[in-house]
Formats: structure tokens, sequence, C-alpha cells
């Protein structure tokens, strides 16, 4: 998969040291996997949670963070739509960001 933007995800480690190991295992594993459609990243990520559109979130941290992405699956590209706390995802729209 390629993944846009990985300094989205650089940025936010910058910011909170404490998510840079799981950030980057999540790269890792998402940059080597052929997800082509919404179940495969299921099998992967069983607590992940897929929504309308492509979109899907991630929980890092044990569900201290949240990652909203947009997965395009016909060119197996994924787009890093939003990346912060628990609480910062409460008071946004994953589908609309």
């Amino acid at each position: 998969m390629r993944i846009i933007s990985k300094k989205t995800l650089v940025d936010y480690w910058t910011k909170v040291p404490a998510a840079k190991s799981e950030l980057e295992a999540w790269h890792a594993e998402a940059k080597s996997a052929d997800w082509a459609t919404p179940a495969d990243v299921k099998a992967k990520y069983g607590n992940a949670s897929i929504l309308k559109d492509g979109r899907v979130v991630f929980n890092i941290c044990g569900n201290k963070h949240r990652l909203v992405v947009w997965i395009n699956y016909d060119y197996r590209t994924i787009y890093v739509k939003f990346l912060g706390t628990h609480g910062e995802y409460n008071q946004i729209n994953a589908q609309d960001v």
C-alpha cells in the first residue's frame, strides 16, 4: 500500500513521542499490506472501525490516539486524514475530515 502522507505521522510522533513506536509499526504493516477490501483491514486489525466510503479508524496506543484514513482500495493507497488523541477525535466527524 502507498501511504500519503507519512509526514503527518512523523509530525505527530515528534509532538507525542509515546505514540512513535506504534505509529511506526502501523506504517510498516500498512505499507507492506495489500488491502483490497475493508474485510482485509479487519482481518489484520480487528479493532479498526470501518466507516462508509473507504474511511477506517485505527486505535493507536491502546485507544489513546485515533488515526483516521481514507483507503482507495483499487489503487492500494491510504490517505491519512486525521491523527489525534481520543478526546480530539471525539470533537470531529471522522467521515468528513
